[in-house]
């Protein structure tokens, strides 16, 4: 008789909802989930059980995702590690995959795209490059976004390096831009 050995997946996440409807997702393919809803709790998690793959959320209360990143890599290096982020920005995504993520999805996302994404391997040499260059509104986004990474996420910090009123960044925070 043989066993087929049990697959485990890692949510970290903040948002009750989506962790729980991704957890049930992967639970119906097969895997065994644990969920952390911080970095913190990520940490404990990873002290029971090593999870083959893991999807962790940029933005969440307290320390960002991105600092859990050289500890799941350190734990495993085989370990797959998708950040998912609903605040998707070229350099957060530069600095997940620097940092060891093996890829970069922004939310919302399905699991199959999940798994596919997780799936996918390192580097795509056939992925294509777009050739138009980008709004002057998605550039203020892109860098807006650099300075809040390079602040922990911080919006006081922030906005003074930025030289602007916290509030005004926050607005800017909560208007999307276009991809384009």
């Amino acid at each position: 008789m043989s066993t087929i050995e049990q697959r485990h997946f890692l949510i970290v996440d903040d948002d009750p909802t989506f962790s729980r409807i991704l957890a049930r997702a992967m639970r119906l393919r097969g895997y065994d989930v644990q969920h952390a809803q911080n970095v913190e709790q990520a940490l404990q998690c990873l002290q029971t059980q090593l999870p083959d793959q893991v999807t962790v959320d940029l933005k969440m209360e307290g320390a960002s995702g991105l600092t859990l990143i050289p500890h799941l890599r350190a734990a495993s290096p085989s370990m797959r590690i998708l950040v998912l982020t609903g605040y998707a920005s070229i350099s957060t995504a530069v600095e997940a995959i620097k940092l060891g993520a093996s890829n970069y999805l922004p939310k919302p996302a399905n699991a199959d795209q999940i798994l596919a994404a997780l799936a996918q391997q390192d580097g795509d040499p056939d992925m294509e490059i777009d050739t138009q260059p980008m709004s002057v509104s998605r550039l203020e986004w892109e860098h807006i976004q650099k300075i809040l990474g390079e602040h922990q996420g911080n919006i006081s910090a922030t906005a003074r390096a930025l030289g602007m009123h916290r509030r005004t960044l926050q607005r800017k925070l909560l208007k999307r831009p276009v991809s384009r």
